[in-house]
């Protein structure tokens, strides 16, 4: 099969259509916050994450991911040996418990309670005809310090317990902008090379090939992202994704430089205890993708 024409199609962003549902969904959650006489006192910023803010998101695979991130009351973490005081903090008001419920009476508040689901991490709220799926997770912000004297070695983060007691701190802000100079760096052909392969993994999915199943979006994302600018803007996307796929192919094997990797935040390691896809179970994946392809 000649893969050209669809790699140039796969590549492309959700219509103007779906592109609006999804803008439609943002708008919404962000008016359910302020709406919510509560919430609208508080010092929160409503952050756009995932494959919708980066803008790698694919065809009628493009919910809407939005964090309700509380910056006023934080997580920290302290160097060894340093507590709150040397920094001038002090506990904060409200719990995340506390936090979470507002959020969750806001949302039913406003879309009602039978569109709304609360699940182990975020809230789902449903689709309809002006409006795509969209998961709202409640965090606070993440602070992180490193030494007297200096503040957050980051831009701060987002941080959330699940429901399951499971603790969990992401980077919306990082990913954001590596994302951004990721695909300037390669002649504006990361996102569209990391559509290709999430378009390519969900056609295998659809064709029950086992390799293909669970293999996170987000994972694909980052490893795009750690292939070398110089994989990228070749003569034909044929080329970059053979390219790009023999890297992930590479890196994935038990001599590769897997335990190196980082998420396109640039902080967390791609694999690990902490992550819920194994470096065997990428590596299958990418081998298959290849023979799917017909690459030699």
């Amino acid at each position: 099969m000649p893969w050209e024409e669809t790699f140039k199609s796969w590549g492309s962003a959700p219509g103007i259509t779906e592109q609006e549902k999804m803008e439609n969904a943002e708008n919404a959650i962000k008016k359910a916050i302020r709406a919510d006489n509560k919430l609208s006192t508080m010092d929160i910023s409503i952050i756009s994450q995932g494959s919708y803010k980066s803008k790698t998101n694919v065809k009628n695979d493009s919910d809407v991911d939005i964090c309700v991130c509380l910056n006023s009351t934080f997580f920290p973490r302290y160097p060894q040996g340093k507590t709150k005081e040397d920094y001038g903090n002090i506990d904060g008001s409200i719990s995340f418990s506390e936090f979470k419920g507002l959020v969750q009476k806001a949302l039913e508040d406003y879309f009602g309670k039978i569109n709304v689901t609360r699940g182990n991490k975020a809230f789902d709220i449903h689709s309809n005809s002006y409006r795509v799926d969209a998961d709202v997770l409640p965090t606070l912000a993440y602070r992180y310090y490193y030494d007297i004297g200096y503040d957050w070695h980051q831009k701060e983060g987002a941080c959330f317990l699940a429901d399951d007691g499971t603790k969990i701190i992401n980077w919306p802000h990082q990913t954001y902008e590596n994302c951004k100079n990721k695909h300037d760096m390669t002649g504006q052909r990361y996102r569209k090379v990391t559509r290709i392969i999430k378009r390519l993994r969900n056609k295998m999915q659809e064709e029950n090939i086992a390799a293909a199943m669970d293999i996170p979006s987000f994972l694909v994302q980052s490893m795009v992202w750690s292939a070398p600018d110089d994989h990228f803007n070749r003569s034909t996307y044929s080329d970059d994704v053979r390219a790009v796929l023999a890297h992930c192919f590479n890196e994935t094997l038990l001599t590769g430089k897997h335990a190196t990797l980082r998420e396109v935040n640039n902080i967390k390691n791609i694999y690990g205890l902490h992550q819920p896809c194994t470096r065997e179970k990428a590596h299958n994946f990418f081998s298959a993708a290849w023979d799917y392809l017909g690459f030699e």
